[in-house]
C-alpha cells in the first residue's frame, strides 16, 4: 500500500508578511536611487542596514513590552547582540 502525501499551503504571517517586506524595502531603495539622479550612492548598504535596523529593534522591543530576552528571541539574536545594538542606536 503506498501513502500519499497530501501537499497544502497555510498562509502564516511569516508567507504574507515577507513579500509585503521585501517589496517594501525594494520600493524604497529604487526611489533612494532614482533621487540620485544618476549619481552613485556611497555606502548603501550600511545605509540600509542603519535605517531598517533601528526601527526593527525599536518596534520588536516595543512588542515584548521591554522584555530583552523576549526580543532577542523574536528577533534570532542573542540578548548581549540585542542589548549592543541598543546601546549602538541609543534605544536602552
Amino acid at each position: 500500500m503506498n501513502a500519499a502525501v497530501v501537499l497544502r499551503t497555510v498562509d502564516s504571517p511569516e508567507s504574507t508578511l515577507q513579500p509585503a517586506l521585501r517589496e517594501s524595502v525594494a520600493r524604497a531603495v529604487r526611489r533612494y536611487l532614482h533621487d540620485m539622479n544618476g549619481e552613485c550612492p556611497d555606502g548603501l548598504y550600511e545605509l540600509v542596514l542603519q535605517e531598517v535596523e533601528a526601527p526593527l529593534l525599536h518596534e520588536v522591543l516595543t512588542w515584548s513590552r521591554g522584555n530583552q530576552s523576549r526580543a532577542a528571541a523574536a528577533l534570532g539574536i542573542n540578548r548581549a547582540t540585542l542589548r549592543k545594538k541598543l546601546s549602538t542606536y541609543g534605544l536602552e
